[in-house]
């Protein structure tokens, strides 16, 4: 029987085998599953969301109160509701526009009437939809709120068969709003040992996982990690 597969500081496996051509033959599918799981996450979800505002000049304060108002735009566009910055927790994060602006530019405006200028603010569409999701707004209705604390976990996810389960595991850690960082660590079996980077408590991670049904929540827990996850097949 094969030993337990370790991962080094690469995120790559690193087969304890007696057999290098099965080793080698494994680091290359999974090399291979990670790559073109990389391209299917840069086409699959857009990197920004892009709100816009007129304005009258380029000046700090106006600058500042633009970008508020581009991301007002942006949320209730991407949550449905007309009236959501009336909910206090919502209208707290749009004040902190800043935190989810990631580039600004300025263009003319092309309406003869109003300011002379439109400032285009592009805003960072994962922050933006952990936020939708914490307050349980648009497509995110229903689903429990959570708060926002920063918590380093370990996770086992166990019945991972092959590079297509592996690449699936990873692929549902990198689209979850509340996973900042994924990080193999070990391999043993059909097992994977995963470092999880949150943006929340892991009970209430937990309980997300538990709700999107991609992995199932393991009913007795693993020694040596904070959670035990199965793929579901």
């Amino acid at each position: 029987m094969d030993s337990p597969a370790r991962f080094g500081q690469t995120g790559c496996p690193i087969l304890l085998s007696a057999t290098p051509v099965r080793t080698l033959m494994l680091l290359r599918t999974f090399g291979l599953a990670l790559a073109l799981l990389a391209c299917g996450l840069a086409a699959a979800a857009p990197a920004t969301y892009v709100g816009r505002t007129p304005v009258n000049s380029q000046s700090d304060d106006e600058r500042s109160s633009a970008l508020r108002t581009a991301l007002a735009n942006v949320v209730i566009d991407q949550s449905g509701d007309s009236g959501v910055l009336a909910n206090p927790d919502v209208a707290k994060s749009v004040a902190q526009a800043e935190r989810y602006v990631l580039q600004y530019s300025y263009e003319r405006n092309a309406l003869e009437d109003g300011a002379p200028l439109m400032l285009v603010a592009h805003f960072d569409a994962a922050s933006i939809d952990r936020m939708l999701q914490q307050h349980g707004l648009g497509p995110y209705a229903g689903l429990p709120q959570v708060p926002e604390v920063a918590t380093e976990a370990t996770a086992w996810v166990g019945d991972v068969r092959n590079a297509d389960d592996y690449a699936r595991v990873i692929a549902y850690f990198t689209r979850n709003n509340f996973v900042r960082a994924v990080q193999p660590l070990q391999a043993q079996g059909d097992a994977l040992l995963l470092k999880l980077s949150l943006a929340t408590d892991l009970a209430h991670f937990v309980e997300i996982v538990a709700l999107e049904r991609a992995l199932a929540v393991a009913p007795t827990p693993v020694e040596g990690a904070d959670t035990a996850l199965t793929l579901q097949h």
